[in-house]
């Protein structure tokens, strides 16, 4: 079977409002990251699967088709955790998953944060750990080292991801959220067994946890606040579909759940990427508050699907001493002077 036929055989499919399997599914995107699909098939499909909505295995042979197409980091994916999130709430607030993720590798977790620049925020993780003095742009074999050394890297995925360059013109022509802004935190080019993933449609918190089963995780939360973020709240409740060995479960989670106070949205807003560093430094200095406290909650979670914690307000509680005692900060410098002292690759 031809690979242009494949694509037509799918969209066809699609435009019939028939869904994918995941083995079509998995050759449909294959085809795209070898360059062979049109960026007019591209937008096609891309809508098609929106209209309809994407399954579980649609999604799911989608993520398989782009890992196989990225670059690698070859380390060991047992108990390792990634912190991706898809962004799209529109809400330009503080990179609380990057700060999670550092706070979460001073407490012996063992760290592969997946993420990129900005798209609809002011500042993505890649553009505020670079404000932070992170030299974001290591090769596969350069972000295994720095996570066997340090204990958590940073992979940018412009980087291990080139061949999503096929895509990304369709995608910013078409102007709307498709699968793509769910499949990058599907893809951690380490292999990652346990995930705090956030995403902007409360919807769909379940279907995501799902794939992630189906993607081999041992353990994840997907998260959905009900006020917007795609991440953990204190200023709602927040939608959790938790997967752990195998079994799902779908809860809501409040601030009081987790021993902390509710707090306005409005408190927890961010700005540029200058900005927001500043902000993350002030909290990994030990200065308290609201932005404080959305991030002990998102770095408790990281804790506890991580193991380390038998609850989300245990994890909270270690979170909250890593940063006291100093662990967190020096795990930033960690990653400062230990990336800088690696070759940048463009």
């Amino acid at each position: 079977m031809t690979n242009d036929y494949r694509v037509k055989e799918a969209l066809s499919k699609l435009l019939s409002g028939d869904s994918l399997s995941r083995e079509e599914a998995r050759h449909v995107m294959e085809d795209i990251m070898r360059g062979d699909v049109t960026p007019a098939q591209i937008g096609a499909l891309l809508a098609g699967l929106r209209l309809k909505g994407e399954t579980v295995d649609e999604i799911t042979g989608l993520a398989e088709g782009m890992r196989n197409a990225a670059k690698q980091v070859n380390t060991s994916r047992e108990q390792l955790l990634d912190t991706c999130g898809t962004g799209g709430s529109g809400i330009h607030k503080l990179n609380v998953s990057t700060v999670s993720a550092i706070i979460a590798a001073s407490s012996s977790v063992r760290v592969a944060k997946h993420g990129n620049r900005s798209a609809s925020s002011r500042s993505g993780s890649a553009d505020v750990l670079e404000a932070l003095g992170v030299n974001i742009h290591l090769s596969s074999e350069n972000a295994a080292e720095c996570l066997d050394r340090i204990g958590i890297c940073f992979m940018f995925a412009q980087m291990f991801h080139p061949a999503m360059k096929y895509a990304a013109a369709p995608r910013r022509e078409l102007g709307i959220r498709t699968v793509f802004n769910m499949l990058g935190p599907l893809t951690n080019p380490a292999g990652a067994d346990r995930q705090l993933l956030g995403i902007y449609d409360k919807t769909k918190t379940e279907t995501v946890a799902a794939v992630l089963r189906e993607l081999g995780l041992k353990r994840a939360m997907v998260v959905s606040s009900l006020d917007g973020l795609d991440e953990i709240s204190l200023s709602a409740p927040t939608r959790i579909s938790e997967l752990r060995n195998g079994d799902l479960r779908t809860y809501e989670l409040t601030p009081e759940d987790m021993g902390l106070r509710t707090q306005s949205l409005s408190d927890v807003l961010g700005g540029e990427a200058s900005d927001n560093a500043k902000i993350i430094l002030n909290i990994l200095k030990g200065e308290r508050g609201a932005h404080r406290d959305i991030v002990l909650a998102n770095a408790g979670a990281c804790i506890y699907v991580s193991g380390q914690a038998d609850s989300i307000r245990e994890g909270v509680q270690i979170a909250a001493d890593m940063i006291d005692t100093g662990k967190a900060h020096s795990k930033l410098q960690q990653l400062i002077e230990t990336t800088g002292g690696m070759s940048h690759v463009s």
